[in-house]
């Protein structure tokens, strides 16, 4: 009896689901079933579904968390080309600190996906390698029509409450609306690409009028600061770059309007020009880049080629 019971049915070796042989699903030697197989599969590829979210692992000391989107195209939605730029990041680490996945909005390309890193954790990490990797592999991201950098940081930075963190949220829209001129310039797309990818809410008079037409969601995730996701907000405002200092300045800059959006009231950040934003500024990459740009008070830096 128990003999035949074992030729009929099998356990899942991840869920221990009881299964029928003809239902159970084979890899590596070991059963599964259809939800557990299909987790498996996703897990071990390069390139992931679009969909793909794994259960998020925060890296560096910190309360505020940077992760990123980089989207890459120009040579291929390839398997091995991905394989190379994760090899880099475990060669630090056997744990999953980037991964990558496959992206509609991309002609012949991925986006490479960072966990939550501390801005101190991304400026040590090895971007710089990677990047030189895609660029090597014939990838671009600033010279695209395609690409952007998206940065989302954690909610629960912003206050313990979801009504302290709308405060903090409400000035950092109200800055980005205040200063978009500046931060159009900073993003280096164009204003089609703009409304296309990353459109503004629009100007009003309080932080809080902002705050609640963004609330209402009519721009839906392609909005320069889209506040969709329940534990981030993201910036999407940016376009791609392979370029390391144009990243770190772009982390950095992100990292610089939260800091007056908590330490500045509604009245503070409507008084605050531009060039005394930047004044404060000590980062010297996002010093350089704007210079590059022609943001920082009256002084001009040269510029390499953004990638």
């Amino acid at each position: 009896m128990w003999r035949h019971w074992r030729t009929r049915f099998t356990r899942c070796s991840c869920c221990d689901t009881l299964l029928r042989n003809e239902d159970a699903f084979h890899l590596d030697g070991y059963d599964y079933c259809s939800e557990c197989y299909h987790d498996e599969v996703d897990r071990n590829r390069s390139i992931h579904d679009y969909g793909y979210k794994p259960e998020p692992v925060f890296y560096g000391d910190s309360k505020r968390y940077f992760g990123i989107e980089l989207e890459i195209d120009g040579a291929g939605k390839d398997d091995d080309n991905a394989e190379e730029l994760l090899l880099i990041a475990n060669s630090i680490s056997d744990s999953q600190m980037i991964y990558i996945k496959s992206d509609g909005s991309l002609d012949s390309g991925f986006e490479i996906v960072s966990m939550p890193f501390s801005l101190d954790f991304h400026k040590n990490f090895c971007w710089n390698e990677i990047m030189k990797k895609a660029i090597s592999q014939g990838y671009r991201s600033h010279q695209t029509s395609t690409c952007g950098l998206h940065v989302h940081i954690n909610r629960d930075c912003f206050g313990n409450s979801r009504e302290e963190q709308d405060e903090v949220i409400s000035r950092i829209l109200y800055f980005v609306e205040h200063h978009w001129n500046e931060l159009l310039k900073f993003s280096r797309r164009s204003e089609y690409a703009m409304n296309r990818w990353a459109s503004r809410y629009g100007y009003e008079n309080s932080a809080k009028a902002i705050l609640d037409k963004a609330k209402k969601g009519n721009n839906g995730r392609y909005a320069a600061v889209n506040l969709m996701n329940w534990a981030t907000i993201e910036f999407r405002m940016f376009r791609g770059t392979l370029k390391l200092n144009t990243f770190l300045a772009t982390l950095e800059l992100v990292n610089a309007i939260i800091d007056v959006a908590l330490d500045y009231s509604e009245e503070g950040l409507y008084k605050l020009s531009w060039s005394e934003f930047v004044s404060n500024i000590t980062e010297p990459e996002l010093i350089a880049y704007l210079k590059e740009r022609r943001l920082y008070i009256n002084e001009i830096e040269e510029t390499e080629e953004d990638l």
